[in-house]
């Protein structure tokens, strides 16, 4: 019989590897770097042999768990799931499922990851609906949204889940032992937001959670909240907008210093802590998105993602198996259901 993760000497992390824009090369690149940076795991790669051996050349193997179809990045998600079992998404997605492995990551078609999470591995037990959580660099620190795009919509409930989902997530992964948790709304004022916003406020304030009401915007980069919750159209904005700052504030220093030799020099003095706080602004520094609520740790990267953005992903669903976070989510959202029911 497969054992299961717990039983293992080592976590087992499955990759797609022809997911992304540079598959396989980035991917095969980036377990190279995990496997040196982390002994105390296996790493299997999903995809078409061929490629992945040609990437590899004369370094050493890894195992190989050989799929001849591609999820391509504009293809319909659930249609790509359905007609393509035999793609390295929905056949790493069946080892996950049949326990062979005990994590999987991708960076390719993020629609049709949420779509094989959803279809092949099923929903965490007591989990009405995933969801996607992003890291936000802080001044103090991160924060995590959720929803970031799992789903559009979202009902109250459904915001209550993310909130106890994210709560598990942040104290097991990121190691605070209460974690804040907050409602993005358009005021804080338990007054304001939308019907499910401010029926959520009065579900989330009968709970345990450390729910300490609603945030603004504005609020969420000075890190009010560790976790920060919202439907999954508000969040997905909110975590592309994100994703531009590093991008504009180069283009800004770049532009002062072309203005003049004086502002060159200023600019070349502040380079080693601009570096620091890009690289804190960097995607590829947090280990891609969780997508907690499903029957297994899944990790979705950025398609454009780099060899070490993917063996930070790997990493990350190292922590995730060895916190054993999919039980104990399970075990929260039983709980919040049952309060839920009184």
């Amino acid at each position: 019989m497969t054992k299961r993760p717990n039983e293992r000497k080592k976590p087992i992390v499955g990759v797609d590897a022809m997911g992304g824009d540079f598959a396989p090369v980035s991917e095969v690149e980036g377990a190279l770097l995990a496997r040196e940076a982390f002994p105390d795991i296996d790493i299997v790669l999903v995809g078409r042999r061929g490629e992945i051996e040609k990437t590899l050349g004369d370094r050493e193997a890894f195992t190989v768990h050989h799929a001849e179809d591609v999820v391509e990045m504009h293809e319909a998600p659930v249609q790509a799931v359905r007609s393509k079992p035999d793609s390295s998404l929905v056949r790493g997605m069946r080892l996950l499922k049949e326990r062979e492995i005990d994590a999987f990551v991708s960076a390719g078609n993020t629609g049709a990851t949420l779509a094989a999470g959803a279809f092949v591995l099923g929903r965490t037990p007591g989990v009405e609906r995933p969801t996607m959580g992003s890291v936000i660099p802080t001044i103090k620190g991160v924060t995590m949204i959720f929803d970031v795009g799992a789903a559009v919509d979202s009902k109250a409930n459904h915001l209550v889940s993310y909130a106890a989902m994210g709560s598990v997530y942040f104290r097991e992964i990121l190691g605070v032992d209460n974690p804040s948790i907050a409602l993005l709304s358009v005021g804080e004022e338990r007054s304001k937001g939308s019907e499910a916003v401010k029926a959520a406020y009065e579900l989330l304030e009968q709970s345990d959670l450390n729910f300490i009401g609603n945030v603004e915007g504005r609020d969420v980069l000075s890190a009010k909240a560790n976790v920060v919750v919202c439907d999954g159209f508000t969040g997905n904005i909110l975590l592309k907008f994100a994703e531009s700052i590093p991008a504009f504030l180069k283009d800004t220093l770049r532009g002062f210093a072309e203005t003049g030799f004086l502002n060159k020099l200023k600019a070349g003095f502040m380079a080693p802590t601009l570096k620091k706080m890009f690289n804190q602004l960097n995607y590829e520094e947090h280990g891609g998105v969780p997508l907690l609520g499903v029957d297994g740790v899944a990790i979705i990267g950025h398609g454009s993602g780099s060899p070490k953005a993917v063996a930070n992903m790997i990493r990350r669903a190292k922590e995730m198996v060895e916190a054993d976070v999919v039980r104990k989510i399970s075990d929260a959202a039983k709980r919040y259901e049952q309060q839920e029911s009184a």
